[in-house]
């Protein structure tokens, strides 16, 4: 674990979904295509999903959980296993495997802070149901997640979350020294993205979903056909770049194939972040 004094970043890289490039990217000419593309092939895209372990003096935070074993079977009602289907990782990659590489036990960890609760981000979150980890999200985001009737609305399945106990945050928040949860809406109406100010490294931004990847985030920006409200989505774009720009941060984004292999992770040979 991290000295007394340090903050430690670790990217756990577990794995790839892939999926139809026009779920995460609506750019003219790719993905919309015009009609002297219309009969090219639909393309396809690999999605990788991590999570961020964030080792301080004032505790340990898992951020996001990435995408459950089982799921095939889990997200079956909805379908989407059709459309987003985990099926480039390897045993090595899930997140358990994962922790147990770097030596950390699910007792270790003292706060899952989730940016959203989709599938591919809470899938894990029951990992710690008998764990004396503390369990967080945006209040926005528990209100809407519990608040639909039936099993799943999109990529928010109940069966993910709805049996664990949940405190949340509302508004920005420094959550531990050093690291700031951001209130950045619009993938989902409590989407979280994460600040972490580190002595060597200068500050990171994780986005989550709120930018998927370097094309989303432009400029110019480019929406995705996963927003539920685009007027947010937009202004967190902007507020990220803003808080960015005034940090002169790295900004890591929430699905990005050809970022995920430049980036230090646990993964790919790679050291932490100090």
């Amino acid at each position: 674990m991290a000295a007394s004094g340090e903050i430690k970043v670790s990217i756990l890289d577990c794995g790839m979904m892939t999926a139809d490039l026009t779920w995460l990217l609506l750019k003219p000419g790719r993905s919309i295509r015009p009609r002297q593309m219309r009969d090219q092939p639909t393309e396809w895209a690999d999605v990788p999903t991590h999570t961020v372990l964030v080792e301080t003096p004032d505790g340990t935070i898992l951020w996001d959980t990435s995408c459950p074993r089982d799921w095939e079977e889990r997200w079956g009602p909805t379908g989407l296993q059709d459309f987003f289907p985990y099926d480039k990782v390897s045993e090595d990659e899930y997140l358990d495997s994962r922790l147990r590489q770097i030596g950390v036990g699910v007792d270790q960890i003292d706060y899952v802070v989730l940016s959203h609760l989709h599938f591919d981000h809470c899938g894990n979150a029951d990992m710690f149901k008998d764990s004396s980890a503390k369990l967080i999200c945006s209040d926005k985001e528990k209100d809407w997640a519990f608040g639909f009737d039936g099993l799943f609305n999109g990529a928010h399945l109940k069966t993910d979350y709805e049996a664990l106990n949940w405190e949340t945050v509302s508004g920005d928040t420094e959550f531990l020294p050093g690291v700031t949860l951001l209130q950045t809406p619009g993938h989902t109406p409590g989407t979280m993205s994460m600040q972490v100010d580190l002595p060597d490294t200068g500050t990171m931004i994780f986005t989550s979903d709120a930018v998927y990847m370097g094309e989303s985030y432009g400029p110019p920006t480019t929406p995705a056909a996963i927003v539920n409200d685009m007027g947010q989505f937009y202004s967190s774009v902007e507020k990220i770049r803003g808080v960015a720009e005034k940090t002169n941060a790295t900004v890591v984004f929430g699905h990005d194939s050809e970022q995920i292999h430049q980036l230090k992770t646990v993964g790919n040979g790679g050291g932490s972040y100090t």
